[in-house]
């Protein structure tokens, strides 16, 4: 489900949104997300001074407080 809100958000930013991709990597206690752009999109998905990055990490870790677990946003090009 997480997985799936990181892609939807991500695909609306970019200019490619087919190359968007999120893999997730469950823990015990954490779930890593990595999410990758295509080429020229990374600035669009970090945002002016890393704003729309701190928004999405902010929304994810909301989310995933309620499900008990920590959720990490790694974002790669």
């Amino acid at each position: 489900m997480m997985k799936d809100f990181i892609e939807f958000i991500a695909r609306h930013l970019v200019d490619n949104p087919e190359a968007v991709k999120v893999h997730e990597v469950e823990g015990e206690k954490t779930t890593v997300y990595e999410l990758r752009v295509g080429d020229g999109d990374l600035g669009k998905v970090i945002g002016r001074k890393g704003q729309t990055a701190k928004s999405i990490r902010t929304l994810l870790a909301a989310a995933s407080a309620k499900r008990g677990k920590r959720a990490v946003l790694e974002i790669l090009e």
